[in-house]
């Protein structure tokens, strides 16, 4: 039996919230890195996402397959954003 498991945008540090030196609230879409059909593994880079300073690579929680990537190269996001949905058998 297959289950689908969302990934959500990860919430920012809260140290963003008092320092900002490093980097801001926004987080845009830097590169999406999978599409849907495509398989992966525990790890494996869904997508890259930056701020003013900082890239941040998302990580895939499941091995199985891509169902739907639910943003684009160039999105501005939201904290916890569902951003990917993966089939795991």
């Amino acid at each position: 039996m297959s289950e689908i498991v969302e990934v959500k945008l990860p919430k920012t540090p809260p140290c963003w919230d008092t320092c900002g030196n490093c980097a801001t609230d926004e987080l845009t879409v830097a590169e999406v890195l999978v599409s849907p059909g495509q398989e992966v593994k525990h790890g494996d880079a869904l997508m890259v996402l930056e701020t003013n300073k900082v890239g941040l690579e998302i990580p895939s929680p499941e091995s199985g397959t891509v169902l739907e990537v639910l943003v684009q190269d160039g999105d501005l996001l939201d904290p916890e954003q569902v951003i990917v949905r993966i089939e795991v058998q």
